[in-house]
């Protein structure tokens, strides 16, 4: 396999690509779409969601905290994940210039 030449492309194109990168994952989609629908909620509550293992859901929770789509507040031993709604305005900013002229 070749290596990818991301300096010959703008920051906004490797930027985006990062995070949609971060995003093909059918699991990672759902996370997103759950926490769109419920505001926050702990990792327990997402793996009753999706039906995964607790280790797997939290590797895709640290993927997606890793790109700044979603945030992690600490409440007691436990840790609410909620969509970082800037962050999530800007993916989806950047992703519609795409098909812009």
């Amino acid at each position: 396999m070749g290596i990818t030449k991301t300096e010959i492309f703008t920051s906004k194109q490797n930027k985006l690509a990062t995070m949609l990168k971060a995003l093909a994952h059918p699991a990672r989609i759902a996370i997103v779409q759950h926490l769109v629908k419920a505001e926050h909620c702990m990792c327990g509550d997402l793996v009753e969601e999706l039906g995964l293992a607790q280790a797997t859901t939290s590797q895709h929770l640290k993927e997606l905290k890793n790109i700044g789509i979603i945030k992690g507040c600490v409440e007691g031993t436990s840790v609410s994940y909620c969509i970082d709604k800037k962050i999530w305005q800007q993916v989806k900013k950047e992703f519609e210039t795409i098909f812009e002229d």
